[in-house]
């Protein structure tokens, strides 16, 4: 089935950028955004309220893009991260299109868009790619990379876990499109954790590219920082064994719900499957986890999430 907007080389595409109090970095990546190869691009921005420079660098860099592209400047939900992207993406004047979305403090690479486009070209209609990036510290000095997920994306992975990166991600019109129809969803933990679950829940396609794209800056203020080293899979482990990864599943899970006539029949059927499955502590619960091919990306994480279900706190 051909995508219903075709894309090409002449694809206009729309940035969206989230920030808040994001001055120290922000010229970095809107000065990426304008070495693209691919140049025809519009940039939506919703801030949340900041208090530095922020505003003053966006005015300024509208002012000076005003007659090649659209800026908009938008206020923020202040709700955090997640709802100030999805208030982006369900805007009712969002252009009809493809999307990306896009860190404050990240720099793109001149390919980013262009490959992005390229994929979804060749994926199904309704389709969310996401790519790699190399780490960095403040100063742009790579720390490390990221890395390629080692099981296939799918949405009973999606139910426990997320594999596409936020500031990487890029949305097809049809992705686009459902996630509008899906709305606002309440509480969710992570706007691209999200993302993943409901294009998969909705039998589209879910493109994870091999190549880099970006630099991502690590430094405290992150959202969610890099996931590499061992400190930060045992930091994970504690998460599924504690009660933080309990609230994050109940609230996609309770969200899901409310959209349930969105997924594929066969993702209903599981949703329901799982809302049924028993909750007392023991191993009859984890064997409906099994059952039901729920599954992290390695070993290790599936087994602690197996743990905390036996354990009765998901």
């Amino acid at each position: 089935m051909p995508p219903a907007h075709p894309v090409s080389s002449e694809t206009r595409i729309t940035i969206l950028l989230a920030t808040w109090n994001g001055a120290a970095h922000l010229e970095e990546q809107l000065q990426s955004y304008l070495a693209q190869n691919h140049p025809h691009w519009d940039l939506w921005i919703s801030d949340d309220g900041s208090s530095d420079a922020t505003l003053d660098i966006i005015t300024a860099f509208r002012d000076r893009e005003s007659a090649n592209r659209e800026v908009r400047l938008l206020s923020g939900p202040r709700r955090g991260h997640a709802a100030n992207f999805l208030s982006m993406l369900c805007h009712p004047e969002l252009p009809a299109g493809p999307v990306a979305l896009s860190d404050q403090d990240d720099v793109w690479l001149p390919g980013k868009l262009r490959l992005a486009l390229s994929a979804l070209h060749n994926a199904g209609p309704v389709a969310l790619y996401g790519a790699q990036s190399h780490h960095t510290d403040r100063q742009l000095r790579v720390i490390g990379r990221s890395r390629l997920p080692r099981r296939a994306p799918c949405f009973r992975n999606a139910l426990t876990q997320n594999v596409v990166s936020g500031h990487s991600a890029v949305l097809s019109a049809g992705a686009v499109e459902l996630v509008r129809r899906a709305g606002m969803p309440e509480g969710i933990p992570y706007h691209d954790w999200w993302l993943y679950q409901l294009v998969s829940g909705a039998g589209g396609e879910i493109v994870i590219d091999r190549e880099k794209v970006l630099y991502y800056r690590q430094h405290h203020a992150n959202a969610m920082g890099a996931h590499q080293g061992l400190a930060p899979r045992l930091q994970r482990v504690r998460q599924v064994l504690g009660r933080t990864y309990a609230n994050w599943l109940g609230a996609n899970l309770a969200a899901l719900e409310r959209v349930r006539d969105l997924l594929t029949p066969e993702h209903q059927t599981l949703l329901a499957d799982l809302r049924n499955a028993p909750r007392h502590p023991g191993l009859t619960r984890p064997r409906a986890f099994h059952q039901l091919g729920l599954h992290r990306q390695t070993r290790l994480t599936t087994a602690s999430l197996y743990l905390a279900a036996a354990l009765g706190r998901v």
